[in-house]
């Protein structure tokens, strides 16, 4: 029992580590407010263009939802780091990052937004068009406020998996909440830093947890 103690709840080394993971835990919430935002906003013009009456533009939105949540996260990071360099881009690790993850979240945040829009009657459509709304006033005032509320519960799932994906960001050395947590262990031989950044994960995404599962008793109450 002492050993496993030692070894994965030391409190001295754990409190030796805890301003580098501190520091890689600020690296952590910077990226997952970056690529969040970015997502959710290159998600919903994905959705809007996916239910477009053009043809290309639909189909162009539809490829490109397919396309990126098909591709591994893991893989799409490497190819933009390692991949591009080749021809001749060059990124530093937290701006490959983003646009890795950007374009793996706004896929899915796109088909969230579209299920939320496809969920709201056509008669709210038909009703504040009646009222001479344009379709973009339409759109915006009417059917995106319900459709958000709709799928709310989903759109915060997949904000917490932002969180958790964020992790993958050390294969690339961006010093975010796990790299930082995985050098302390390198140096310290001791597991007990990758125990304190699980703690601070847990800190971060038990709260979101709990906003989920109040809002999804909500609508099941409904």
């Amino acid at each position: 029992m002492d050993m496993f103690l030692t070894t994965f709840f030391n409190i001295d080394i754990m409190m030796q580590a805890l301003p580098l993971l501190l520091k890689g835990a600020v690296t952590t919430l910077e990226l997952c407010a970056v690529v969040i935002v970015c997502g959710l906003f290159g998600g919903l013009m994905l959705a809007l263009g996916a239910l477009s009456p053009r043809g290309w533009l639909r189909w162009s939105a539809v490829v490109y939802i397919d396309l990126f949540r098909a591709i591994p996260p893991l893989v799409l990071l490497i190819f933009v780091y390692s991949g591009l360099p080749f021809a001749g881009i060059e990124l530093s690790p937290f701006v490959a990052v983003v646009i890795a993850f950007f374009m793996n979240n706004s896929a899915y945040f796109a088909e969230v937004f579209r299920a939320g829009i496809n969920a709201v009657p056509k008669g709210q459509t038909e009703a504040a068009r009646a009222t001479g709304l344009s379709s973009t006033q339409t759109m915006v005032s009417v059917v995106l406020p319900q459709a958000v509320r709709n799928v709310l519960p989903d759109l915060l799932s997949n904000t917490v998996e932002v969180v958790k994906l964020t992790s993958l960001a050390s294969v690339v050395s961006l010093s975010e909440l796990l790299y930082s947590a995985n050098m302390a262990r390198s140096v310290t031989y001791n597991a007990s830093p990758l125990v304190l950044a699980a703690l601070l994960y847990l800190a971060v995404l038990w709260p979101l947890v709990r906003v989920i599962s109040r809002f999804q008793r909500g609508l099941a109450v409904k």
